[in-house]
């Protein structure tokens, strides 16, 4: 009797715990790049899991989380303009009655950085929201530390 409890138990948990997974289907990488000795370029790459995507920065009010990018405040260097993206797909989607746009497989967003020494490094974190055609996850803070040289 104490076997059959003790496997009904490691079956019940072993689903649990299968379960409880948490998804990750996004990975980002980061680089950066001296275009000068008082500039350079930060590239973020997102790289995302079959079947999921992340959203553009430039989203209309009403629907998904849009991808947004904040840098820390340093002496180090100065952000210059916004954060760039390459063309996004566009649809309209039924869950939200409007057009969205969206990056599936992988984007590389890049962010123009003023250098006030010859080296930094240029702190903040990025905000998304990834889906599939089931599900979206809740928006997620991920937090980034890229070194310039």
């Amino acid at each position: 009797m104490k076997k059959i409890s003790l496997i009904i138990s490691f079956v019940l948990f072993t689903a649990i715990g299968a379960s409880a997974q948490i998804e990750k289907p996004v990975t980002w990488s980061y680089v950066a790049k001296k275009i000068s000795k008082t500039e350079a370029v930060v590239y973020i790459k997102a790289t995302m899991e079959q079947g999921w995507h992340i959203y553009s920065q430039n989203l209309k009010a009403g629907g998904p989380q849009p991808t947004s990018f904040s840098f820390a405040a340093s002496k180090d260097y100065t952000p210059v303009g916004k954060t760039t993206e390459p063309k996004a797909t566009t649809y309209f989607d039924e869950n939200f009655k409007m057009n969205v746009s969206y990056f599936g497989d992988k984007v590389v967003f890049q962010q123009k950085i003023k250098l006030n020494k010859p080296t930094a490094t240029v702190k903040g974190k990025v905000e998304f929201m990834v889906c599939n055609d089931e599900k979206c996850l809740p928006p997620e803070e991920v937090s980034f530390s890229i070194p310039v040289k």
